[in-house]
């Protein structure tokens, strides 16, 4: 009996195992974000794109998981000759879904190979486009006016005479058209958007480019130095000129102011000279006396001179001191 129980048990548990593995192989989940072939023998023979509890020959046949969302795609950069033959690095950007899932697994397998096919198709679109237009075309999308730092600048963009006839924009949607012919036809996939990351020069450019822009630069700032100069000796020039006007004006009311006075001057001494004319005489002669004679100088004067008169005349003056009354 004890022997009996243990085989039933064993048998039980063998069945239960068998089913499970049974089960598991039979049974399998499509969800919401995802899509599957199911291949007999590694051909497929039906595809499943609704999500839910699916069931399948158990051990015979298999399911094969393939995203239904968008799926990234990030290329490298490329470096391209634009038709005005400027050296520029290319990087683009994809999104792209798996619109036939049977195509797709028939003709790539998986997901990494699809990102593959996407790596040459979508370079070789890039290359032939941007090569084909001038570099204007790919970095603006329409022929607006820039602002510009200095006149210089905006003159030097009038002249190479930039036109933007189709512009950047135009030129990605050719990209991506070109890059989805025969995708869905021949690998069940479809790019659904191809954008243009970043624009920049080959590092083997840019120090010329740099060293271009400092040129321009300096020519420029070597222009506004020069017209700095200039306007400064203008400046100055003005100056002088304003400054010598100003002296010559002061120098002229000096001068007249000078010569109203002197003549005032020269007024009050004849009015002097006619109202008292001996002792303007007298005056006069004691003021060259004072000026040309010092304690060094011995003076003879004789009787006759004028000098000598006044002298006596004022000495013969002298009145006696004055008496107290009562002395």
């Amino acid at each position: 009996m004890k022997q009996t129980a243990q085989a039933y048990i064993v048998t039980a548990v063998i069945a239960v195992v068998a089913i499970i593995i049974i089960a598991s192989s039979s049974f399998y989940v499509v969800d919401i974000k995802s899509q599957c072939v199911i291949t007999q023998f590694g051909r497929p023979v039906k595809v499943v794109q609704q999500p839910g509890l699916k069931i399948k020959t158990p051990f015979i046949q298999k399911a094969k998981y393939f995203e239904k969302r968008i799926i990234e795609w990030d290329g490298e950069p490329s470096d391209i000759l634009t038709r005005d033959k400027e050296n520029i690095g290319v990087n683009t950007w994809a999104r792209w879904r798996i619109v036939d899932p049977l195509k797709f697994y028939t003709s790539l397998g998986t997901e990494d190979r699809g990102q593959g096919v996407l790596d040459e198709v979508i370079v070789s679109a890039v290359k032939n486009i941007v090569s084909s237009y001038p570099l204007h075309e790919i970095l603006r999308n329409t022929n607006r006016k820039l602002e510009y730092t200095t006149v210089e600048l905006e003159k030097a963009e009038m002249d190479k005479k930039v036109n933007v006839v189709k512009g950047r924009a135009i030129l990605v949607g050719e990209i991506n058209k070109m890059a989805n012919e025969g995708l869905s036809e021949r690998y069940g996939m479809e790019l659904v958007d191809v954008r243009i990351n970043h624009i920049n020069y080959v590092p083997a450019v840019i120090p010329k480019i740099f060293d271009r822009m400092r040129s321009e630069r300096i020519r420029i700032a070597n222009k506004y130095e020069s017209e700095g100069r200039r306007e400064e000796a203008e400046i100055l020039g003005y100056m002088n000129k304003e400054l010598e006007k100003i002296e010559s004006e002061g120098y002229k009311i000096a001068a007249e102011t000078r010569g109203e006075a002197n003549a005032e001057v020269i007024r009050i001494y004849a009015d002097a000279y006619n109202k008292a004319p001996e002792f303007y005489s007298f005056t006069k002669t004691l003021e060259t006396y004072e000026k040309t004679i010092d304690n060094n100088t011995r003076l003879y004067l004789s009787t006759d001179s004028d000098y000598y008169q006044y002298l006596k005349g004022y000495a013969g003056k002298e009145e006696p001191p004055d008496i107290l009354p009562g002395q």
